[in-house]
Parts: structure tokens; sequence; C-alpha cells
């Protein structure tokens, strides 16, 4: 999956009340399997700093130092948020953002490939590798994946595709309703018969 996405120009996510595009040309993209973190299971990159473009929702509570923040809405313009909402907890959410100017840019991209996890428990570690999702975190880059945006704040949030959402990449869909349409890619862990 990594190599496939190394080689794209753009990924999509589309849910309800998302349609964020995010520009990856040359980034890295790395998988995360067990080797630094546990439970693991995702794939991820850090966008072009200044190629976001377009809303999420998160379907997800986003819950940060202690803090719990409901229904986030962020609007993206040129790589930045240039408009956040929330139904709770949203000064919370405007203090994160305003806190340097690395924070309202994204400094990561992933998306969920372990489908052992299946719901969410405001545990982001665990949230966060749920199959069939995806996440961005508001705030610092990792290098290794090829961002170069600095800040305090690295913010994961957690969007849920396995209902009514996709992924396109480059214009082609790779993931309808938190299934990978790759046979070869990551899938739903299937009942044993007995």
């Amino acid at each position: 999956m990594c190599d496939f996405l190394e080689k794209a120009r753009e990924i999509r996510f589309i849910a309800p009340g998302t349609d964020l595009r995010c520009g990856i040309a040359g980034r890295k993209w790395i998988n995360c399997d067990g080797r630094n973190n546990f439970p693991d299971g995702e794939v991820f990159t850090a966008p072009i700093e200044d190629a976001t473009e377009g809303e999420v929702h998160y379907s997800y509570p986003a819950v940060f130092q202690g803090q719990e923040v409901q229904d986030v809405r962020l609007r993206f313009r040129a790589g930045k948020v240039v408009d956040a909402t929330a139904a709770k907890g949203e000064p919370f959410l405007h203090e994160m953002l305003e806190q340097d100017k690395g924070a309202k840019i994204l400094g990561e991209i992933a998306i969920g490939t372990n489908y052992a996890i299946k719901q969410y428990t405001k545990n982001t570690l665990f949230d966060e590798k749920i199959g069939g999702t995806f996440h961005a975190a508001l705030g610092a880059a990792y290098p290794e994946s090829g961002g170069k945006n600095k800040s305090a704040l690295h913010w994961d949030m957690v969007c849920n595709l396995r209902t009514s959402g996709r992924i396109e990449v480059d214009g082609k869909e790779i993931l309808k309703n938190g299934r990978f349409l790759n046979a070869n890619w990551p899938k739903p862990i299937g009942r044993s018969r007995r």
C-alpha cells in the first residue's frame, strides 16, 4: 500500500460533512506494523504544507490533554485551517489552533488498517488504527515522512469511513465504506466457523 501511495500526487477523503484533498507528491508513506507502537496498524505521511483543501467533519470526539472536543469541523484553504467549530469544547479547539503558526497546518494524514479494533474507545492510540478510518493530525509533522511543519501541537483526530465514506488517490477509488478495493491490502477479519 505504501509503495502505491508514494507514487500518488493527491489523496481525497470523502464522508458525510467531509471532502478533504491533500497534496502528497514526493512524500514518504510509513507502514506502522508493530515495531514501535502497540496496538499498531496504520500507514501515514505528511501532506504538503500548503496543499490541503476542503472540509473535514470528525466522526469521533477529539481527545487531547484530557480535554474532549466533540463534533469538530475544520475548513482548510491553501493548507491552513480557516474555520474551526465544535459542538463541545470549541474554546479549547481555538486555543490549540492559536498556539503557534504551525498548529493550523496538518502534519500527518493516515489510514487505519487494523480491523481487529472495531470500536471507538477515546484512547487515540487505539482509535487512530481502526481499520476503515482515517486520521489527520494538526501541528507537527514527522520528518521521516518528508514533512516540514513545526508546532508544539500534534493532535490526531479520527474520521470514520466505514458506513458511507471513501478514499480516492489521484481520482481512483481505493477504499469504499471502510474496505480497501485492492484484495492484497488489509481487510476485515472474518469469523471462524466451527
